[in-house]
């Protein structure tokens, strides 16, 4: 099954909750939803004197995502808060409180919704700094966010060539730092994947080669093929459907239960994206990725980052079943074709 949806809240919806935009992805005959973390700041503060004792999950007045306790973060949304505890929360927009998360994952499973969460798109994994530590900090608050939505998969890039840094040191943070990630990943039994996103600049870590031998490297990685970052990264290669087939045939070992993908038009130049179009602009199409997707017949989520968000999403959904139908209806011309052939030789 194709599953198609908007990065984000639909822009015809009214109202702008996650909540909101679950309900209209579903009404709009959709069943995948985005969710964009813009807003990835956090903030400090004690318990007020009604929080203590109770879980994090359980705190009403902000979005509390952590806590600081003897210098350790405590990650686990089950965690009883102390007096002296230091509560971490996020001004995300996303909900208002961390608790809500888990109706609203409910209610995701009962429209059929699938949930992924892409985390904010500047992200450094590479230089070792002070700014990698908040990259992985945001990876991890991602991580528990879509855990308690019962979501799919935490979508990343990694990092970029900076030019302070040789780039195989740079390569090789990148390696020990997502690690050290999926170390906690695993202590934290999180249920969603991290995926890793093929990226759309030359000086940014994520070609297809580099997503894949990272998947190689690391357990638990799967890669998230960005249709328009790679046609700009390779300079328009995405013509044909057999050039989609190519790239999805490379791609499908890594992804054993659902491929995960974004598409959208694209204006590129000398192998770097430099914006993103509706579909119907430019010369990256979705009529061949819909043949392709027929031919190799996947599990596969589709999320439209074009500036039409939903529309585009609606408008790949109908050319995709056009394909469909279109093959269907061949098949069944060819085997009626042959059926009278036989008939006709018997008699």
């Amino acid at each position: 099954m194709i599953r198609f949806g908007p990065a984000g809240i639909p822009l015809s919806c009214k109202g702008r909750t996650l909540k909101d935009g679950i309900e209209d992805v579903h009404n709009l005959s959709l069943n995948a939803l985005g969710i964009q973390m813009v807003r990835a700041g956090v903030y400090g503060r004690y318990p007020n004197e009604d929080e203590v004792g109770i879980r994090i999950r359980d705190v009403k007045d902000d979005f509390v995502v952590e806590l600081e306790r003897d210098g350790e973060l405590m990650t686990d949304p089950e965690t009883v808060i102390e007096e002296e505890d230091g509560l971490i929360y996020m001004p995300s927009g996303i909900t208002g409180s961390f608790g809500e998360l888990y109706k609203i994952g409910e209610i995701a499973k009962r429209l059929d919704v699938h949930v992924s969460l892409h985390t904010p798109y500047y992200m450094d994994l590479g230089s070792n700094n002070e700014l990698t530590g908040s990259c992985i900090d945001s990876i991890r608050r991602a991580a528990t966010i879509v855990n308690a939505l019962d979501g799919e998969v935490v979508i990343t890039s990694l990092g970029l060539y900076t030019g302070r840094l040789p780039e195989e040191d740079i390569d090789a943070n990148i390696v020990e730092n997502v690690e050290n990630i999926m170390d906690w990943w695993n202590e934290n039994n999180i249920r969603p994947k991290l995926g890793v996103e093929i990226t759309g600049h030359q000086s940014v870590f994520g070609s297809l080669e580099q997503v894949l031998d990272l998947c190689d490297s690391v357990d638990g990685i799967v890669p998230v093929v960005n249709f328009p970052h790679y046609h700009s990264r390779t300079n328009g290669s995405l013509m044909e459907s057999e050039d989609y087939l190519d790239l999805l045939q490379q791609v499908e070992p890594y992804c054993k239960d659902r491929i995960q993908m974004s598409f959208a038009g694209v204006e590129y130049s000398d192998g770097n994206e430099r914006r993103l179009t509706p579909i119907k602009k430019g010369d990256l199409k979705f009529e061949p990725l819909a043949e392709a997707l027929c031919e190799l017949n996947p599990e596969a989520t589709i999320i439209s980052s074009s500036p039409l968000l939903e529309h585009d999403a609606m408008y790949m959904r109908i050319i995709n079943e056009r394909v469909l139908s279109k093959r269907v209806a061949k098949a069944l011309k060819e085997k009626r074709k042959a059926a009278e052939v036989a008939a006709a030789a018997e008699e």
